[in-house]
């Protein structure tokens, strides 16, 4: 076995083994956004039951971004001379099939792939801020871009990360995408604490179903 078959052997066995503690993990902290110019919620009354189908899913999923397209054609054609445009997504159940992909890797979420290609099309840079430990930080890297989406940046929790809230966490890295000279026009991601914090200029929420979906 080759040097690069035996990395891709342990690292999709690492992302299969990360993916099933995502998936397992108890539901994130209830957090309200705050500070947060909009968010868009979407919930079928089919979706109340305690198992989640899949086509129930893609169709709550498209119904936020079609909130969120419109607003985006906007937002990119008024971008100021000089303006470095961006957007912050989460990973799991956001632009991966978390909790529907039982492969490796995962499939994109085709609402959310549909509104990144948009942007990225247009120049605008796609961030990834993401409660997944450091570890499989090249598994998903690998597993966004196999998917089409342009990588600007990824963001993994450290050692140090895991003393702080979710929230606490995700907002920092947007302060520091912020302070790279980009104007996040949009954050998107499927928990609560996806979206507090502020830092965005628009926040759209996916579906969880009150944590159904990780």
């Amino acid at each position: 076995m080759t040097h690069r078959r035996t990395w891709w052997h342990r690292a999709s066995l690492v992302a299969a083994a990360a993916t099933a503690l995502v998936a397992t993990a108890a539901p994130a902290e209830a957090v309200v956004p705050s500070g947060a110019p909009s968010a868009v919620t979407a919930l079928s009354a089919s979706a109340s039951s305690d198992k989640v189908d899949y086509d129930t899913w893609q169709r709550d999923c498209r119904t936020v971004m079609d909130e969120a397209l419109p607003y985006l054609q906007q937002r990119i054609a008024q971008s100021r001379p000089g303006e470095k445009q961006a957007i912050v997504f989460d990973v799991d159940n956001t632009t991966l099939e978390t909790d529907f992909g039982f492969t490796f890797p995962q499939p994109a979420n085709r609402p959310v792939r549909e509104v990144a290609r948009y942007a990225q099309e247009h120049g605008v840079a796609l961030f990834f801020v993401t409660a997944r430990p450091g570890i499989i930080y090249l598994p998903t890297e690998y597993n966004l871009e196999h998917d089409g989406y342009q990588v600007s940046g990824l963001y993994v929790r450290g050692l140090f990360d895991l003393f702080k809230s979710v929230s606490a966490y995700k907002t920092a890295q947007r302060t520091d995408i912020e302070s790279r000279g980009y104007s996040i026009i949009a954050n998107i991601g499927n928990s609560a604490t996806d979206l507090s914090g502020g830092h965005a200029e628009r926040t759209f929420k996916l579906p969880d179903y009150g944590g159904q979906l990780s």
